[in-house]
């Protein structure tokens, strides 16, 4: 067991910094804030932090639109700030990971304001550009994620750029390999401030077809997606052309090599594409990411079937590689909302955190699941985000999952003496850490205490998974590492449940610390609303 790598079987804990704590009272979050709750953060049991991005930036996309790839933003801190931070994370045990936007820069960066003034400077192919179609329309019809087409006219080249996100965030041409290098010696440069490694945001976007072929129209019937919405006009294509190009895959080598030079460092690659889960084995194969994260559990699928059939397919995708799980992020609305609804029971919470890390794999756990906090409801006026803006009110965008972390029960649930960036709802004071703390009972103590039991259960952190037939609402599957094999069962539904075992051989209850736990009886499972079972496998 000592001979795997830490990151095997990890909980990784994303701190948003925008929205964890505010230091200086400017209403958003910093690095000093997240140095302060560290204590706080290693308490929780988890394994690492990845932090979201903090670098320069003029914030189109809140951080996603990286300035200066090697500085830390004001608004954050300082890089002082940033190396206190890792070393006090390394002081309590905890790995740091950090996010590497590589696709796409902000249109303030110093390479996109050259590349932009001419088609003769030295930066003058280090972006996707292109001409104009004889009409003056866009090069070819690709659009962009955040809605209308993922074309922009740059009236001082007299051409097009490619931004598949925000036109503020035009992508970079990794066809050239001057950008290749750059890019690579932008991650080593936080590689050698000593970072444990990296959340690698829209991996599979890196490339584009040279040829700048037309992506296919996609039937109405299936214009579904991981990442957005079918009213968006990013579903009515097959993104068969402006992402997830093959030279996509030498790449991922030549970061792997890099990242191999730096014992125990690791890649965690986000990705959605038109076969999320085949580009994920496809990326984790052999030597190129460790680990690959996709949007298959943050849809608003939440049965039994869904999950059993989205663990079977990956597991058939990736026989190498190390898939890393997350049921909440900061783009998608949070889980005990989404799966849940407005009156999900507060022991939900405890029981989708067991089920997300009893999968085979690493699992990433967003600020405030520990709370059990639900989706905020921010009003339009305050609405900051830009995805939000453009297609409300069918979608209110990602702002109601962004909402600063309630500390305490006072004004602003105690993140910031200011006004903070958004608002604090009622609902998320009155589930603050410090009213948790003092309720044995809370979800924040079920979190840790499930925590350190899972720490206990080798089989659950590195063990192979069955998945088993059952009828909906029970989610069974085994674990098995080293000779041990544990049963997990999970009622999905708000009734409970009273079924035969899913396994023929003898079982033995085993105590999962605090959730809401079943029973077995007379070769019988009994399962509590939203109950959880465990059970050793005899034989």
């Amino acid at each position: 067991m000592n001979a795997l790598p830490w990151w095997r079987g990890a909980v990784i804990y994303q701190i948003y910094p925008r929205s964890f704590l505010d230091t200086n009272g400017d209403g958003v979050g910093d690095l000093p804030g997240i140095v302060e709750r560290l204590d706080y953060v290693a308490g929780l049991g988890v394994d690492a932090i990845w932090i979201a991005p903090f670098f320069t930036s003029p914030m189109a996309d809140f951080g996603y639109d990286i300035a200066d790839y090697r500085d830390v933003d004001p608004m954050f801190g300082t890089l002082a700030d940033f190396d206190c931070l890792l070393a006090e994370a390394h002081k309590r045990g905890l790995k740091v990971m950090i996010d590497q936007v590589l696709s796409h820069t902000s249109i303030e960066h110093a390479w996109f304001r050259e590349s932009r003034q001419s088609r003769d400077n030295d930066k003058a192919d280090w972006y996707v550009w292109a001409d104009a179609k004889p009409d003056g329309t866009a090069p070819n019809n690709w659009m962009s994620i955040f809605g209308g087409p993922a074309w922009h006219w740059e009236p001082r080249r007299g051409q097009y750029y490619l931004h598949n996100f925000l036109a503020d965030q035009p992508d970079l041409n990794f066809h050239n390999p001057k950008v290749r290098d750059a890019v690579l010696d932008n991650v080593r440069f936080w590689l050698d401030r000593g970072v444990d490694g990296f959340r690698l945001d829209s991996i599979n976007f890196c490339y584009h077809d040279a040829q700048l072929r037309d992506n296919p129209a996609k039937p109405q019937d299936q214009r579904v997606g991981r990442g957005f919405r079918p009213d968006n006009p990013y579903a009515f294509q097959y993104h068969y052309y402006n992402n997830t190009q093959p030279e996509n895959l030498a790449f991922l080598d030549r970061l792997r090599a890099l990242l191999d030079e730096y014992p125990d460092s690791t890649a965690l690659g986000e990705i959605s594409s038109e076969d999320s889960l085949a580009t994920l084995g496809e990326y984790t194969n052999g030597k190129r990411l460790h680990m690959g994260y996709s949007f298959e559990l943050l849809t608003e699928d939440f049965n039994a079937a869904h999950i059993r059939e989205t663990v079977r397919n990956l597991e058939s995708h990736m026989p190498d590689g190390w898939p890393c799980w997350a049921i909440s992020n900061h783009d998608v609305e949070r889980v005990v909302t989404r799966w849940g609804g407005v009156d999900a029971p507060p022991h939900l919470a405890n029981q989708l955190t067991a089920l997300v890390c009893s999968l085979r794999g690493s699992v990433c756990v967003y600020q405030g699941e520990e709370l059990g906090l639900s989706e905020a409801d921010v009003p339009y006026e305050q609405l900051q985000d830009p995805y939000g803006i453009t297609f409300w009110p069918n979608f209110k965008g990602r702002d109601g999952c962004r909402t600063p972390m309630p500390w305490g029960e006072g004004e602003h649930g105690d993140f910031s003496a200011g006004t903070p960036w958004l608002p604090v709802p009622d609902t998320h004071r009155a589930l603050a850490v410090s009213r948790q703390e003092g309720d044995a009972d809370s979800m924040l103590h079920g979190f840790r205490a499930f925590m350190a039991w899972r720490h206990t259960q080798p089989a659950l952190r590195w063990g192979d998974i069955r998945m088993l037939d059952s009828a909906e609402p029970l989610l069974a599957f085994t674990r098995s590492f080293e000779g041990e094999t544990v049963l997990a069962c999970f009622n999905l539904s708000d009734q409970p449940l009273d079924v035969d075992a899913p396994v023929d051989t003898p079982l033995e209850a085993m105590n999962a610390a605090r959730l809401v736990q079943g029973e077995i009886a007379d070769g019988r499972l009994r399962l509590p609303s939203y109950g959880v079972l465990f059970a050793r496998v005899k034989g």
